[in-house]
């Protein structure tokens, strides 16, 4: 099957996408955009979290052809040109950045909490993030983290 997708605002054709392919698959393996990570495949970590039509979602439970004619967002489309996103940004300033795995699938998932909400309390971003798994940081450089993109968002 060929699938045209748009993914951070570039248009895509993929040849010979297989029935039941994932598209995270399509991401990581045929457009070479390793951002979203491959961790658990059932969607319960949110280590490949990605915006699909504005839409906060798991990569893996997103069968390829399903994304046929979407706009995709990922980690590696926030950022403006060569600087980072103000998210991307507080999380390494925050010291939120331990091994790096889930990362991007946190930043993507904060990113869409401040879209909807600029200013949550920590018992709304705890909520908002709860789908994404975190081994090293124990969680509260992450918190920091959304307090200072929160912050830097509503100063720009």
């Amino acid at each position: 099957m060929k699938l045209q997708l748009t993914v951070n605002s570039r248009p895509y054709d993929v040849d010979d996408v297989w029935e039941g392919e994932s598209l995270l698959f399509v991401l990581r393996e045929r457009l070479g955009l390793w951002g979203a990570k491959n961790a658990c495949e059932q969607g319960e970590c949110g280590s490949c979290s990605i915006m699909m039509d504005g839409v906060l979602v798991c990569a893996c439970l997103v069968a390829a052809g399903q994304a046929a004619g979407r706009e995709i967002l990922t980690v590696e489309g926030l950022g403006d040109g060569p600087g980072l996103d103000p998210v991307q940004d507080a999380y390494l300033r925050a010291g939120a950045v331990q091994c790096g795995f889930c990362t991007p699938g946190l930043i993507v998932a904060t990113h869409d909490l401040l879209d909807h909400n600029p200013s949550p309390t920590d018992p709304e971003v705890r909520e908002a993030l709860a789908g994404n798994l975190c081994r090293c940081t124990g969680y509260e450089k992450i918190l920091d983290a959304v307090r200072l993109a929160a912050a830097a968002r509503s100063a720009s």
